[in-house]
């Protein structure tokens, strides 16, 4: 009976403190030896969101905090735990880590992220910084804490750090560590003064110098000083004016060498030495305001406000530091918007604003149908060789690879490649054009036609050539061999590819992809090639100085670096184009790619392999499917092209409706504008 009256005990405290998990948490903090950590991480699971969906853990955060207010002893309970608990923590590397990029190094840094994957780090639980990693444990923490609202983790700081606090012993051994985290990260950046990628990016980089150097001795007579406010309470505290001042000087440098690097070039090593020393800059900054905050009774509520900003960003950054996208995105802003700049100058070159341009499009459009029609063709008898799939593969990305380069160095235009370009070009227009204004809405409307006109001309000169070719060069091989170059059997095998009912579409969209990847590629060999300065090393080279001189070395070396961007981004684009279909035979995936201009010209061999003998319908079924496959060529392209643009500069648009109006009053009021160029004006006999 005992025991049962005891089981009946235990099961009515576990559905009390199951109807209140909060309030049981918040209980725990009254026992004096209990293990804080244990009693943090217990709190923060019950604040966590259930899932997803879960709305509430603001309100449950505000009812923790209206509890502490409610119950004095009990928040003079839990200040003692959460206070003491992180005087007691080492906190050097929780100030200079905590968000900020480690020194080890972009690859190093991956490969750790990948490898606490596998098998998760041991945490030091006499560090801060790895407690955090215990108390938010879950890697999407972060989330619900970046969502909790602002004035609440204030008073969340307030409560905990109030005015008779900071004079205790605690509060002086975080300053302690504050101020040696400050010298660390003065000295850390003041280190940048011999960094060689910055030399070569800023070649005026040692006027500057001096800045850095002396960064590190203004941060040790600040803290000398402020350690000597500290033991003398008399005494005046230095307000750390002369370390922010030049603290400042370096970040103008460091931005002098971030702009530099959008027109010479720059290196993910340069990204990561930039990313890195603007995070210690701006974190020197945090800890001194707190520090100099701290020291003046008229200025606490400011110290308070200045921690709980610093920490609360720590705390979220410290969560992300195991998260490979957040370590990506911190490092490709100034890559991702130099290699954007590239394809955006690119693109500038595919868009038609005269009759003159038009004409031209025309024309090299054209010109690349014609090699179209015919690497079409070599395909086709590359696949009728039976070669192993190794050997297809690289026959087919040869045939495709030089045939694009070879269309590039002419000067010719396939149609597919100007959405990846002017994708960029439009995103560079939406950054720096105010669509507020009617002037600046009209410019852009006015570039929006010009790439439908430049597009329709493309695709209309590929396709209305490369089709044509195809059949010329059927009829001739069919003359001259007296037999059709396309059986019937492969006359059909080319018109089911082109059904839009089947895998055409899905093989568009990879195709697609492919575009704006190449699009990628084409930037980022652009950037090397002006940042490794790839065209004065080639006019230095002995044996091409001494077969063509050091006058023609050096034009060779200037054609190579001005066009090494669209000789890789072609080539590479062919092989990735033929090698896909091979890839899915190898894994028994349904993985192939179309391709419009290819579409086109493998209609017009079918046609030749059927002798023309086909139903109008069937033909009918095959062009629709060509401009099916057309379309989706575009459209993924464009827009994976126009999205990594604007995210790279950091355009937000928000004027969409504005400008489908604008789009729709232009239609109705000039549809020509859409298809053709703008009628000369002026002149006369």
């Amino acid at each position: 009976m005992t025991r049962i009256r005891a089981l009946f005990r235990w099961l009515l405290g576990k559905s009390v403190s199951a109807g209140d998990p909060l309030g049981e948490a918040l209980e725990r903090f009254r026992q004096p030896e209990a293990n804080t950590l244990e009693l943090l991480r217990r709190l923060v699971a019950v604040l966590r969101p259930a899932n997803g969906h879960d709305q509430a853990s603001s309100q449950r955060y505000k009812a923790m905090l209206d509890r502490l207010v409610a119950d004095p002893d009990l928040r003079a309970a839990f200040c003692g735990h959460v206070v003491h608990f992180i005087a007691t923590r080492r906190l050097i590397t929780f100030f200079t880590d905590s968000g900020i990029l480690p020194g080890t190094g972009f690859f190093s840094e991956w490969g750790r992220i990948l490898g606490n994957r596998l098998l998760p780090e041991v945490p030091d639980e006499r560090r801060l910084k790895d407690c955090l990693h215990v108390i938010f444990h879950r890697s999407d923490d972060w989330r619900w804490l970046q969502e909790m609202p602002t004035d609440q983790a204030q008073r969340f700081w307030e409560l905990i750090a109030p005015e008779q606090v900071l004079g205790n012993i605690d509060w002086r051994s975080i300053q302690e560590q504050m101020l040696d985290s400050v010298l660390l990260l003065a000295h850390r950046v003041s280190g940048l003064g011999i960094e060689s990628e910055l030399m070569r990016a800023s070649p005026n980089f040692d006027d500057d110098r001096p800045r850095f150097i002396m960064l590190s001795s203004e941060a040790l007579e600040f803290v000398n000083a402020f350690r000597a406010a500290l033991d003398d309470p008399g005494r005046q505290a230095d307000d750390g004016s002369q370390v922010l001042v030049i603290a400042d000087q370096c970040q103008e440098t460091l931005q002098k060498t971030r702009k530099r690097a959008l027109t010479v070039g720059t290196s993910l090593h340069l990204s990561y030495l930039l990313t890195r020393s603007e995070q210690s800059l701006e974190r020197l900054r945090d800890l001194i305001a707190i520090l100099v905050a701290s020291q003046r009774a008229e200025t606490h509520a400011a110290a308070v406000r200045a921690w709980g900003e610093f920490a609360h960003a720590a705390f979220i950054a410290e969560n992300r530091r195991n998260s490979l996208r957040f370590y990506l995105a911190q490092l490709s802003g100034l890559l991702a918007v130099r290699v954007t700049e590239n394809a955006a100058r690119s693109g500038e070159h595919y868009i038609c604003e005269s009759d003159t341009d038009y004409r031209r499009m025309w024309l090299s459009a054209g010109g690349a149908g014609v090699f179209i029609g015919l690497m079409a063709l070599l395909k086709i008898k590359a696949a009728a060789l039976g070669a192993p799939l190794f050997g297809e593969a690289f026959l087919y990305s040869m045939i495709y690879g030089l045939g694009f380069v070879l269309i590039y160095l002419l000067g010719m235009t396939v149609a597919t490649k100007q959405p990846a370009m002017t994708a960029q070009t439009l995103a560079g227009l939406l950054g720096d054009l105010k669509l507020n204004r009617s002037a600046d809405l009209e410019r852009l409307v006015d570039v929006i036609t010009a790439v439908c006109r430049s597009q329709l001309a493309a695709i209309a000169g590929n396709v209305m050539v490369a089709l044509p070719v195809a059949i010329t060069v059927g009829f001739g091989l069919a003359h001259l061999h007296g037999a059709p170059p396309i059986s019937v059997d492969k006359g059909a095998h080319l018109l089911a590819d082109l059904d839009p009912l089947s895998w055409a579409l899905p093989h568009a969209a990879i195709a697609g992809c492919f575009l704006f990847l190449s699009g990628l590629i084409t930037g980022y060999f652009d950037n090397r090639a002006a940042y490794r300065d790839i065209g004065p090393r080639i006019g230095r080279l002995g044996w091409l100085k001494a077969l063509f001189g050091q006058a023609r070395a050096n034009r060779i070396g200037s054609y190579i670096q001005d066009r090494l961007g669209g000789i890789m981004g072609n080539f590479l684009f062919g092989c990735m184009l033929g090698s896909t279909g091979v890839i899915g035979t190898i894994l028994g995936l349904p993985l192939d790619i179309r391709h419009i201009a290819f579409s086109s010209a493998n209609l017009g061999y079918a046609l030749i392999g059927f002798q023309f003998d086909l139903p109008l319908k069937a033909i009918a079924w095959a062009a629709l499917g060509i401009a099916a496959i057309g379309f989706t060529n575009l459209t993924v392209s464009f827009a994976l092209a126009l999205r990594t643009a604007m995210r790279a500069r950091g355009v937000q648009f928000a004027h969409g409706g504005p400008l489908l109006r604008a789009l729709w009053r232009r239609l109705r009021q000039q549809p020509r504008s859409f298809f053709l160029p703008p009628r000369p004006t002026g002149g006369g006999a």
